[in-house]
């Protein structure tokens, strides 16, 4: 499981922003997405690993179930 911040629909945003500005905290919503590892060549491999220091990150190669 891989876990990314959540889309959120108007009434949760707001539901959100109430309790933020009620506590005085900022709130991250997440949410768990399923996935696997992708199978990936060699040259796959090598091409993502010069974008992650082309872009000064990192990337993660999933399918999502």
């Amino acid at each position: 499981m891989l876990w990314g911040f959540s889309v959120l629909k108007d009434e949760q945003m707001k539901a959100i922003s109430e309790l933020e500005e009620k506590t005085g905290v900022t709130l991250l919503a997440f949410s768990g997405i399923n996935i696997s590892n992708a199978e990936l060549t060699k040259e796959d491999l090598e091409e993502i690993q010069k974008l992650e220091k082309e872009l000064g990150l990192s990337l993660v190669a999933v399918n999502v179930e």
